[in-house]
């Protein structure tokens, strides 16, 4: 039975308390309209947070819990998963602000594996700060990609503007090691499923981008596109995975040709989010796509530059917790269908 709507609970890890994410949280959930769609759960402390938001000058009432059953509809619930108290600079990469980023993201993370949560709305962490002998992870996806069923794919969505990549945290001279026919058939086939499963796309069109220049111009700059990527295209294709490419990426986005498609593929980090947040930054969402569990955060990272200035943009945030409602709705609709295969055809048709 599907929940209503302010019943659907929320997860949300404060990531770096020294960043700009408690604010964007808080100025989130400000509106009270937003508490219309979801209960939002912060992990975090109440005593940090009302401290924040006194800081912000900001009004929305917290409500401090000290177990998830506890948590009340219709209000900003925050689970106070340590007691004492925290020293908050902001704007500095402080170590043991990191453990506190941790602790919330890591506590979140089993909430949601135990499903005490419906999804999961990351705040920025620092990257460098985060690192311990408990904690050896270069982000949120290669955490969550251990600890939940799947195959997480980074997917960054704006409306219909949806970018994945093949590799992500790594080196670009690693690049060309870590593509391979299995890899790319594995991270195509999860963002098929997922445009159908979250995105309700019933024949999703998908384009892939070169890895060099040109596409390799027939293997003249590189042979990786006529020996890796187009056979592993090829044999989706004839297996009914609509995939197309590899394109050109230089002119790719200029020209218009990602509108034609449901998502677009990048080989690796910068070629897929340079232009990614050309387009649309400030309103872009980062989905960690390819798993059982649903968790979205915010296309910026910490601002320490602006953090503590009360001048934070809270839209990103906002679209964050937007789409994890919309996909948790998504799914939910899917497995309906899924139980019923006389719906899909009648949805296709």
């Amino acid at each position: 039975m599907t929940k209503k709507a302010e019943n659907v609970i929320v997860g949300i890890s404060i990531g770096d308390l020294n960043g700009i994410g408690s604010e964007v949280i808080l100025k989130t959930f400000e509106d009270t309209r937003m508490l219309e769609f979801c209960t939002p759960v912060i992990f975090g402390n109440v005593k940090v947070l009302s401290f924040i938001k006194k800081t912000m000058d900001l009004s929305c009432n917290l409500h401090g819990i000290d177990q998830l059953d506890q948590m009340v509809v219709g209000k900003i619930n925050v689970l106070n998963i340590w007691k004492e108290s925290v020293n908050v600079d902001f704007g500095k990469n402080d170590e043991t602000i990191g453990k506190y980023a941790v602790k919330s993201f890591t506590e979140a993370v089993a909430a949601l594996k135990d499903k005490k949560i419906d999804v999961l709305v990351t705040a920025p962490i620092n990257k460098y700060n985060i690192q311990s002998e408990d904690f050896k992870f270069p982000g949120h996806t290669d955490y969550l990609d251990q600890e939940l069923q799947g195959d997480a794919l980074m997917l960054m969505v704006q409306d219909k503007l949806r970018v994945g990549l093949f590799t992500d945290h790594i080196p670009v001279n690693e690049v060309s090691a870590h593509l391979t026919e299995a890899l790319i058939r594995k991270k195509l086939l999860t963002i098929n499923k997922t445009l159908k499963q979250d995105f309700g796309l019933s024949k999703p069109k998908i384009a892939v981008l070169g890895v060099n220049p040109h596409s390799g111009d027939g293997g003249v700059i590189g042979t990786e596109d006529d020996k890796v990527v187009k056979p592993a295209l090829k044999k989706l294709f004839e297996e009914g995975v609509y995939v197309f490419g590899p394109f050109s990426a230089d002119s790719f986005f200029g020209s218009g040709q990602y509108e034609k498609y449901d998502a677009v593929i990048a080989a690796y980090h910068d070629q897929g989010l340079i232009p990614f947040k050309t387009l649309a930054f400030g309103g872009g969402v980062n989905y960690t796509a390819g798993l059982e569990g649903i968790r979205t955060s915010p296309d910026h990272g910490t601002a320490y530059d602006i953090a503590g200035k009360g001048i934070a943009d809270f839209n990103s945030f906002k679209e964050a917790v937007y789409l994890a409602l919309d996909i948790f709705q998504a799914r939910e609709e899917y497995n309906e269908l899924t139980k019923n295969p006389l719906k899909i055809k009648e949805k296709q048709l």
